[in-house]
C-alpha cells in the first residue's frame, strides 16, 4: 500500500478527498424525507453506488472491457430502476471508464489521430441514433419496451461472454493482406515506437469501409442499451481493420469518450440523467480505473476473465428471464 501511495500520489489524494466528501455528506446531510427515500437511505444509495462503481471499474480494466458493459446489464437485471435512467448512467460510466483507461496510452503517443477522427464520425452518429431510438421505444411501448430491451440485452451479453470464452485471437501486430483503395485514400497508416521490441513498428489499417459500418452499429448498440462500446471497439480495429493491438486499445478509450458523450445528450433532454446517481459512479470509475491499471500488473488476467465470463452469463440469464416475464406475463424463478 505504501508503494502504491508513493507511485500514484494523485490516487491517494483522490481517495482521501472522496472519503472526506462522503463523511461530510453523512454528517451534515440536510436532505428532507421524500416519498421514496429518507435522508439516510439517500446517502446510503450514493455511498453504495460509489463502492460498486469502484469495484466494477477494477474488474472492467483488468478484464479489458468498458465499465458500461458491466454496469448496465447488472442494474437492469437486478434492480427495478427505470431503464432509461440506468442506460443514461451506463453511458456516463462507459465514458469515464474509457477516459481513465486511455490515459497511459495517450501519454505515450499511441493514439492515432487519423484513425480516431475517421472512426469517430460513424460511432458518434450511431450513438446518437441509438439514444433517440431508446427514448422513442420507451415512450411508445412503456413496460413492453423495457421487456424487449432486457431480452435483447441478455442475448447480446451471451454473445459477449462467448467472445471471452473463445477469445485469444487478437494479434499484436496484424499484417493486412490487400489494402483497399478506400483505406489508402483515407490514409489510415502510421508508426510508433514499440518498447518491448526496441524498434519502430509501421502499420497500415485496411477495410476502412467495413470498419465504418461496424462502428455505426457499435455506436447504435452502445447508445441504445447504455453499454458504451468497450467490448467491440478494440476487436473491430484490431481484427477487422488490422490495426496493432496497442494502437487499437489507445484509440478505443478516446472513441468511447467521444461517442458516449454524444449519446448522453438525448437522455439529458429526456430528463433521464440524474446527477445525484451519476456523480458517485463517475468518481468510482476514476478511482477504480487507476487502481485496476496498477492491479493488472500483479494479478493473473485469466482469473479475472473467468470471473467476468461467469458474471456475464449469470446476468444474461437474469435479463432474459426478466424480459420474458414482462413480455409473456409469466413468472420464471431464476436467481
Amino acid at each position: 500500500m505504501q508503494k502504491l501511495v508513493k507511485r500514484v500520489p494523485e490516487l491517494s489524494l483522490l481517495i482521501g478527498l472522496g472519503i472526506l466528501a462522503y463523511f461530510l455528506m453523512g454528517a451534515f446531510n440536510q436532505l428532507s424525507g421524500t416519498e421514496v427515500l429518507d435522508a439516510n437511505a439517500a446517502f446510503l444509495l450514493v455511498l453504495v453506488s460509489f463502492i460498486l462503481s469502484t469495484l466494477i471499474a477494477i474488474v472492467a480494466v483488468i478484464g479489458g472491457v468498458g465499465g458500461g458493459v458491466l454496469f448496465t446489464p447488472i442494474m437492469l437485471a437486478f434492480t427495478t430502476m427505470d431503464t432509461l435512467i440506468i442506460r443514461s448512467t451506463g453511458l456516463v460510466v462507459a465514458m469515464f471508464s474509457g477516459l481513465v483507461s486511455s490515459g497511459p496510452f495517450m501519454r505515450k503517443g499511441l493514439a492515432d489521430v487519423k484513425i480516431v477522427f475517421y472512426c469517430a464520425i460513424p460511432i458518434i452518429l450511431g450513438a446518437m441514433l441509438g439514444s433517440y431510438a431508446a427514448i422513442a421505444l420507451s415512450e411508445s411501448m412503456g413496460a413492453t419496451g423495457d421487456g424487449i430491451v432486457r431480452l435483447l440485452l441478455g442475448l447480446i451479453l451471451v454473445f459477449i461472454a462467448a467472445m471471452f470464452v473463445v477469445g485469444g485471437s487478437n494479434t499484436e501486430y496484424p499484417q493486412p493482406g490487400k489494402v483497399s483503395r478506400f483505406s489508402e485514400w483515407v490514409g489510415l497508416k502510421g508508426s510508433y515506437y514499440e518498447e518491448s521490441l526496441g524498434r519502430v513498428v509501421h502499420y497500415q489499417s485496411t477495410r476502412a469501409g467495413i470498419g465504418g459500418i461496424l462502428f455505426l452499429l457499435v455506436g447504435f448498440t452502445g447508445g441504445f442499451f447504455g453499454l458504451g462500446g468497450g467490448w467491440a471497439v478494440v476487436p473491430v480495429l484490431n481484427l477487422v481493420m488490422t490495426t496493432p493491438l496497442k494502437i487499437s486499445a489507445a484509440g478505443s478509450g478516446v472513441l468511447l469518450a467521444m461517442g458516449n458523450s454524444a449519446a448522453i445528450w438525448p437522455y439529458i433532454k429526456a430528463g433521464a440523467l440524474i446527477a445525484a446517481l451519476a456523480v458517485p459512479w463517475m468518481l468510482g470509475q476514476v478511482i477504480g480505473g487507476i487502481m485496476g491499471a496498477h492491479i493488472l500488473a500483479r494479478v493473473k488476467a485469466n482469473f479475472i476473465r473467468y470471473i467476468l465470463i461467469v458474471l456475464l452469463f449469470l446476468t444474461s440469464l437474469k435479463l432474459i428471464s426478466r424480459g420474458l416475464e414482462t413480455l409473456l406475463g409469466i413468472d420464471i424463478p431464476v436467481l
